[in-house]
């Protein structure tokens, strides 16, 4: 059953890559982001050979700590990336349940992140161990902590598969983004702020309260080396079975639960403002249609939650001394909100998916193309307007100088038009699906991470370069250039629809197919 879940994995990422440019590029990327991971992570951590035991040992244990944290909460992210996480896809196949359990625990193991994950861990062998019995004990702690964090994984996903397919569980999901973009942000604040104390106390204190924990088990027994380290295996070993058990209780009754997220809803028909003011037509019917997404969808609010929780986190941190920070720091943080609003539109048809058809059937030229961007845009406008202006203002407060509250505003909605024109454009050229239901976080349908995630930051690097002319000026106290980089964005973006529209519209079948593969 093993080698069959093993074997069905490397034929589904095989499969994935098969006569398809895109899915390789991103594969290739993630392969080399891996390598580096790997290498980084095994070589600081026999670096702390060079300390002092105790150091050692402290760092250990905190390493091991945020690496089970991470296994815990990124699939939970993912959830919808990896076909293997969700037990409902296998929920047909004629096998008992530890037997699929085993399989599933096989398919987790294989793939390139858990064998970094593993190398990583490995590490601690040549940093923490300091004689044969800390070698010994270590071999078996890494196989613990490594089983520790898959099981933990597979427990949580599967516990939680229910509810994370249902609407509720979707926007859940988008509030634990948000919260895992923030946390991710505390170490920096944290340090932007100034250590009042020693920080190998700190340290150390820290690693006191986490040396209790299951991976502060792990690597407190390879560092110890003795009596102590062999019991707080034992009770590692322990622990691993006892959360495999409730793993396969948690999967026996996934299996045989009702899909909440296949139940209807109502719906309820209103009208807003926008209708008061908008003509009838394509512009007006898109403007509607993008707004109730945002509203509605958590894959259209998580983004915006994320770029003004950022923006926020931004602003605090280069003004953590408290004292003014001058321009940049007026103006910084409502570009970098701008530019995360942007980088929203870098695939704006892969949230419709299938239905994109409706559009493809009527556009009968490159200008009905323009007019459904038109329309995107001008409701990224709506929502994004109100924002910036909002980030400015706080911008300006942090900074201690309100005069720079208008330059940092004009300046934002120009980078934000320079966003909106280069995610028209890779939009058209560069597509990829995006998952409809199972997971408020992803980028892409399965296989397809990679490429999002290079298209995303390709999209960034044009939208930064082309805003250098009139956002440098200003971050460098050129105020008037604010006053240029309003129409300059403006420009951008209608450039960047009218390629759009030239090189979409022969494109619309192959732009159609890209949005609707499966999920």
């Amino acid at each position: 059953m093993v080698g069959l879940f093993v074997a069905l994995k490397i034929r589904l990422i095989a499969g994935g890559l098969r006569g398809d440019t895109q899915r390789i590029i991103g594969f290739a990327f993630s392969l080399l982001a891996a390598l580096i991971v790997a290498a980084g992570g095994f070589l600081l951590l026999t670096l702390l050979r060079m300390t002092s035991p105790q150091v050692a040992t402290d760092v250990g244990v905190i390493a091991f700590t945020v690496l089970l944290v991470f296994w815990a909460t990124v699939p939970l992210l993912a959830f919808g990336l990896d076909d293997t996480l969700d037990p409902a896809r296998l929920a047909l196949f004629p096998l008992r349940t530890r037997q699929l359990a085993t399989g599933m625990f096989a398919a987790s193991v294989t793939g390139v992140w858990p064998i970094v994950s593993l190398i990583v861990t490995a590490g601690a062998l040549a940093g923490l161990a300091r004689g044969a019995g800390g070698f010994l004990l270590g071999l078996v702690a890494v196989i613990l902590q490594f089983a520790l964090c898959i099981v933990t994984s597979r427990l949580i996903t599967t516990a939680l598969s229910g509810l994370l397919r249902s609407r509720r569980g979707r926007d859940l999901l988008a509030v634990a983004v948000i919260v895992f973009v923030l946390m991710a942000q505390l170490p920096n604040l944290i340090v932007n702020r100034g250590l009042s104390g020693d920080p190998l106390a700190m340290l150390h204190s820290l690693a006191s309260v986490l040396r209790w924990t299951p991976p502060g088990w792990a690597a407190h027994a390879i560092g110890d080396g003795g009596a102590t380290g062999a019991l707080e295996l034992a009770a590692l070993a322990v622990l691993v079975l006892v959360l495999g058990w409730l793993w396969i209780k948690a999967l026996g009754r996934a299996l045989v639960t009702t899909d909440a997220s296949t139940q209807a809803a109502s719906v309820r028909r209103s009208s807003g403002l926008l209708d008061r003011f908008l003509p009838d037509g394509q512009v007006a019917a898109v403007v509607s249609k993008e707004l109730k997404y945002a509203r509605r969808d958590p894959r259209g609010r998580v983004g915006w939650f994320a770029s003004i929780a950022v923006t926020c986190v931004l602003a605090f941190s280069i003004n953590g001394d408290g004292s003014a920070g001058g321009a940049g720091a007026a103006i910084g943080p409502a570009c970098v909100g701008a530019l995360m609003i942007g980088l929203q539109q870098c695939n704006t048809f892969g949230i419709d998916g299938r239905s994109l058809w409706m559009n493809a059937v009527v556009y009968g030229d490159g200008r009905d193309l323009r007019g459904d961007l038109a329309g995107r845009h001008l409701a990224v406008a709506i929502i994004a307007v109100p924002i910036l202006t909002a980030l400015g203002v706080i911008g300006g407060l942090f900074a201690g100088n309100l005069a720079w509250v208008v330059p940092a505003v004009l300046t934002a909605w120009g980078v934000l038009g320079i966003g909106l024109g280069v995610g028209a454009v890779t939009s058209v050229l560069v597509p990829y699906t995006v998952p409809d239901r199972l997971n408020a976080f992803t980028g892409a349908a399965p296989g397809q991470g990679g490429v999002a995630f290079v298209t995303s930051f390709g999209a960034m690097i044009a939208t930064a370069v082309l805003a250098l002319p009139v956002a440098l000026p200003v971050l460098l106290g050129v105020g008037w250039m604010s006053l240029v980089a309003l129409p300059y964005g403006l420009a951008l973006a209608w450039t960047g629809r009218l390629l759009a529209g030239k090189w979409g519209y022969p494109r619309m079948p192959e732009l159609l197919a890209a949005v609707s593969r499966p999920t």
